[in-house]
């Protein structure tokens, strides 16, 4: 995923997600959830065994 931070105005920023953006007030705003993103996307993710159902 490629992640972007781009002022917009002078109170207003941009965080773009691939093609999807979302709009903060502040650049500290925009960080703190590039930040938190980047954080959750590096993280240890455990995928659950399938279960099987019975076909009854």
């Amino acid at each position: 995923m490629k992640i972007l931070i781009k002022e917009l105005a002078k109170s207003q920023w941009q965080v773009r997600l691939d093609q999807h953006a979302v709009t903060f007030r502040s650049e500290a705003e925009a960080r703190a959830f590039t930040n938190t993103l980047e954080a959750r996307l590096h993280a240890p993710h455990h995928i659950p065994d399938r279960q099987q159902r019975a076909v009854g």
